[in-house]
């Protein structure tokens, strides 16, 4: 049973344990079933009670902060297929920003259903099993596409592509079987000839970096697995690079533009890097003074590493922007208190708070609510508040000379340059092609964080 399964279940039991003990205290409950008998009863038109359930949940929940919510529903799939990095469907990262294109192929996933029809990056979406996808809302797409493993989907799907200058149009039907989809939440520079990341820094052979998206069930070991795909070069000669051998001296960690996800795999991570230490500790209710010696202290849960730490001999890096939030805060700083990693790029999101998943008894939905905060190994805490401002303590910042921030304009570059390189090809056509020379740049031509982090280390050394 997955860890995280085994957590929701632990907490059905205290949820349910808690709820007994309390049934009776302040009638709150008596009370909300009074006034939803009375609404069912009497009140002039027929209303769902559903709806007013939700309606009552959206009401609760605007008391509290913005990360606690209730998710029934697509919700509730999309963030259990976000940790569990599974779903069922046909493989497929769909683009619906612009409406004048429809829904177009970003990239289909390697092995996939999608991928195995011959699905390629541009194609565009028409229909899904005989409804018109124009209009037709990305959400409402990725909830008709997937489903079931084994069950059947239709797709219409339309190639562009060019003839003695006139754009000409394919239009097929393809006939998809859902499978499980696993998700990947690690990358590496660019893809390879046989499809698995190439993590040598296209132009800095000597530089490796790990990408990392989000952080679910799978993510330590997709490090893990990157860790010693890095350690075999550095340990032989790559048949990639003509024979030449490219010795790792220095390691990337990029976590820009991750929003957080499980604190469990965040913690795997820092330990995978980490030979001991306090990785990071979480302080919940009635716990005020973070600093404090005796009872408080004793009541945060404290995560340490273990021995045994890869790489201890590189000097490391780790990329944050605005939009690095959560437990992957949490990498970021545990690196850089214990002088493991230089930290790069702009102050993260500080969004410092942990958030359980109770499912009700009945199985009709999923709260997501904040118990504790995260503090850093210093004892320093992550999380922004409303009254903070600039000046104030939160979030992780970078290390002295190492703050850029990068414009929109340098941004939506880098972005659309990253899109393309990290498309996966058709079936059949090899993956690694050549990209056009436009794409093709060495990334410190594109990207200056990137760029910043390799002179930064290459400094210290």
């Amino acid at each position: 049973m997955p860890k995280r399964n085994l957590f929701v279940l632990l907490m059905m039991i205290a949820v349910a344990g808690v709820s007994w003990l309390a049934r009776d205290r302040a009638g709150h409950g008596r009370r909300f079933a009074e006034v939803l008998g009375a609404i069912e009863q009497s009140y002039l038109d027929p209303v769902d009670q559903q709806g007013l359930f939700d309606a009552a949940m959206q009401g609760v929940f605007s008391q509290l902060d913005e990360h606690s919510a209730f998710l029934a529903g697509d919700q509730r799939d999309r963030l259990e297929s976000q940790l569990d990095q599974e779903f069922g469907g046909v493989g497929l990262e769909l683009d619906g920003s612009d409406p004048h294109q429809g829904i177009t192929v970003v990239s289909p996933v390697l092995g996939s259903p999608a991928w195995h029809a011959g699905i390629a990056a541009g194609d565009r979406i028409l229909a899904i099993d005989g409804v018109s996808t124009t209009p037709m809302a990305l959400d409402e797409a990725f909830r008709r596409l997937r489903g079931q493993p084994g069950t059947s989907v239709r797709l219409t799907v339309r190639t562009d592509s060019p003839e003695d200058n006139a754009p000409v149009a394919a239009v097929r039907d393809s006939v998809l079987l859902r499978e499980v989809i696993k998700t990947e939440s690690v990358a590496g520079d660019r893809r390879r000839q046989d499809g698995v990341w190439e993590w040598a820094i296209e132009g800095e052979p000597d530089v490796a970096v790990i990408r990392i998206s989000t952080f679910g069930e799978r993510t330590a070991e997709e490090v893990r697995r990157a860790v010693e795909a890095i350690a075999s070069r550095r340990a032989g000669v790559d048949s990639a690079t003509d024979g030449e051998r490219h010795s790792a001296a220095a390691i990337i960690l990029d976590l820009r533009g991750n929003a957080g996800g499980l604190l469990s795999a965040a913690v795997e991570v820092c330990d995978i890097f980490l030979d001991d230490g306090v990785i990071v500790s979480t302080k919940g209710r009635g716990v005020h003074d973070a600093g404090a010696a005796g009872d408080d202290a004793a009541a945060l849960d404290v995560r340490r590493a273990t021995r045994g730490a890869a790489f201890a001999d590189l000097p490391m890096a780790v990329l944050v922007d605005g939009l690095t939030a959560s437990a992957a805060e949490v990498v970021a700083a545990c690196l850089q208190d214990h002088g493991r990693a230089i930290v790069v790029g702009s102050r993260s999101f500080g969004k410092g708070t942990v958030q359980s998943l109770m499912p009700l008894s009945d199985g009709s939905g999923l709260l997501k609510l904040t118990t504790s905060e995260y503090l850093r190994p210093s004892r320093v805490t992550i999380n922004r508040r409303e009254e903070d401002d600039g000046d104030a303590t939160w979030g992780v910042s970078p290390d002295r000379g190492c703050e850029i921030t990068p414009t929109g304009r340098q941004i939506e570059a880098f972005q659309a340059w990253r899109r393309i390189r990290d498309v996966v090809p058709a079936k059949g056509e090899p993956i690694g092609t050549p990209q056009p020379l436009s794409l093709a740049g060495m990334p410190r031509r594109v990207d200056m964080v990137l760029a910043k982090a390799i002179d930064a280390i290459r400094e210290r050394e």
